[in-house]
C-alpha cells in the first residue's frame, strides 16, 4: 500500500510538472484550447440566429462537438508533438537514466493530456452556457463519462503511436494535424454529413473520432431519441485503442531517432 501511495504521489508530481511546461508553451496552449474556443465563438455567432427545432440554440449541438475536438487535440495532437520533441531533445533518454521509473514519466504526460482534455470540455460547456444558450443535459451523464474515458484512452494511444513512427520531431505537428483535421471533417465535427457522398460517410465510420463525437453529442441533444451509445462505438474505438497500443509496443523508442 505504501509503494502504491508513493507511485501515485510521483505521478501527481509528474502531471503537475508537465502541466507547467504546457502552459509555458503558448503555441501548444493556443492550438489545444484557444483554437476550439475560436471555432465555438465564430460558428455560434454566424449560425446562432438560425432557428433550431425545439427552440434550442445552435450551441446546444455545436458545443459538445467542439468539446470533443478540444479533448482529442489535448491528447492525440498534444501527446504526439510533446513526446516527439522530448525524445529528440534527449529528455526521454535521460529519464531512463534516473531513479524515476519510465512508466511514471509517461503516466505524467498522459495524465496531463487527460487533465487538459477534461478542462477543455468544461470550458466549452461553460462558454456555450454563458454566451450562446447551451443547456446542460444530465440524463445520460454516465454514458458521457464512459464515452469520454474510452475516447481519451483511444486517442492517447494513437497520439503515442504517431510519435512512435515519425522520424523527427519537426514532422510531428504536420503529421498529427494532417491526420486529425481531415478526420474531424469526415467525422461530422464541424458540419453534418447528411448530404455527403456515401463513400465519405463510410470512411468516417471507419475512424474512431466519429464514434467518440456522435454518442457524446447525442447525450447532450435534448431532441435525440433512441439509443445514445451503441456497441459499435465502443468496439471501433477499442479496436483503434488496441491498434495504437500495438504500434507503441512495437516501435516506440526512448532514444532520439538519430542516436546510434
Amino acid at each position: 500500500m505504501t509503494a502504491a501511495r508513493s507511485n501515485l504521489s510521483l505521478v501527481r508530481v509528474q502531471v503537475r510538472s508537465t502541466n507547467r511546461m504546457f502552459w509555458r508553451t503558448p503555441i501548444a496552449a493556443f492550438f489545444t484550447l484557444a483554437l476550439p474556443v475560436i471555432f465555438l465563438v465564430l460558428f455560434s455567432v454566424i449560425f446562432g440566429s438560425e432557428d433550431i427545432a425545439g427552440g434550442y440554440s445552435f450551441s446546444q449541438f455545436f458545443a459538445p462537438a467542439m468539446a470533443v475536438f478540444a479533448a482529442v487535440s489535448s491528447t492525440f495532437t498534444n501527446l504526439a508533438v510533446r513526446t516527439a520533441f522530448a525524445r529528440e531533445q534527449g529528455i526521454l533518454k535521460r529519464v531512463r537514466g534516473t531513479p524515476l521509473p519510465p512508466w511514471i514519466y509517461m503516466a505524467g504526460i498522459i495524465g496531463s493530456g487527460v487533465w487538459i482534455a477534461l478542462l477543455s470540455v468544461v470550458l466549452m460547456f461553460i462558454l456555450g452556457w454563458a454566451f450562446f444558450g447551451f443547456q446542460m443535459v444530465w440524463d445520460d451523464i454516465g454514458l458521457v463519462v464512459l464515452v469520454f474515458v474510452v475516447g481519451i484512452a483511444t486517442f492517447s494511444a494513437l497520439g503515442l503511436a504517431v510519435c512512435s513512427i515519425i522520424k523527427n520531431a519537426d514532422a510531428a505537428p504536420a503529421v498529427a494535424n494532417g491526420v486529425f483535421l481531415p478526420m474531424a471533417f469526415i467525422s461530422g465535427i464541424f458540419i453534418p454529413l447528411d448530404e455527403a457522398p456515401r463513400w465519405l460517410v463510410i470512411l468516417g465510420d471507419v475512424f474512431p473520432l466519429k464514434h467518440f463525437a456522435e454518442p457524446f453529442s447525442d447525450a447532450f441533444n435534448p431532441l435525440h431519441t433512441g439509443q445514445v451509445l451503441g456497441w459499435e462505438n465502443i468496439a471501433i474505438m477499442g479496436a483503434w485503442l488496441l491498434f495504437g497500443a500495438l504500434i507503441v509496443t512495437r516501435f516506440f523508442s526512448w532514444d532520439p531517432r538519430g542516436a546510434k
